[in-house]
């Protein structure tokens, strides 16, 4: 059985700032900076790239007021 990518992801995901990003609707350099800032914790790859549990990311998201659609 193989493994794809493009599976739905679990709750022990992680996610990469890009994809942060296109949840909160700002630029991956944003998601970066609130790493910095201890704002969202993130864990390091091997290679040094950031990534961002799932859950947590979520559970974040819960928390920011949507925007309504003008009328």
């Amino acid at each position: 059985m193989a493994v794809t990518t493009d599976a739905p992801l679990t709750q022990g995901a992680l996610l990469t700032p890009g994809e942060v990003a296109v949840l909160f609707r700002v630029d991956p350099k944003t998601v970066t900076r609130w790493a910095q800032a201890g704002k969202l914790s993130a864990v390091r790859t091997l290679g040094g790239h950031r990534r961002f549990h799932e859950a947590e990311v979520r559970q974040l998201l819960q928390g920011v007021p949507t925007q309504r659609a003008s009328e």
